[in-house]
């Protein structure tokens, strides 16, 4: 049975790779299900939604079944509360076979509506394909 954990927490910079104050990063969890592991990623990121060095993560521990693979997911939403995509589903680009690229393609995504304030995008890691009924968006790189 797969297991989810929430990691992240407040970073020194917006590169995301180091935790403020040297320490490590936040590990919540382990929680059965993804929308478990969602439902306290957005508790967090709404908690820390006004701190641009903030950044929260859901990870799927690997088991035997299935490879890790990272996805970056989002899109325009109808609303700040970035729940309901504005066209009926969520965009998701990969699986890409690292963090660090699937980083590299939320950063390009990022930056492409980075001034759209009804675009969100976050990376997701899940083992095997999206959720039915996601949109397959893009094939990423070194899958």
């Amino acid at each position: 049975m797969a297991r989810y954990w929430v990691i992240g927490g407040e970073y020194a910079d917006t590169n995301f790779e180091a935790i403020a104050g040297g320490g490590a990063e936040e590990r919540h969890g382990p929680f059965a299900s993804r929308p478990e592991a969602l439902a306290k990623w957005q508790q967090l990121a709404w908690s820390t939604v006004d701190n641009a060095h903030a950044r929260y993560r859901i990870e799927q521990e690997p088991d035997a079944e299935a490879a890790r693979r990272y996805w970056v997911v989002g899109g325009r939403y109808t609303d700040t509360n970035f729940v309901t995509p504005a066209d009926g589903a969520e965009s998701w680009y990969g699986p890409f076979g690292s963090y660090e690229m699937a980083k590299a393609e939320w950063g390009r995504l990022a930056w492409q509506s980075v001034d759209d304030a009804l675009a969100r995008w976050r990376i997701e890691q899940i083992a095997g394909d999206p959720p039915a009924g996601a949109r397959r968006a893009g094939t990423g790189a070194g899958q």
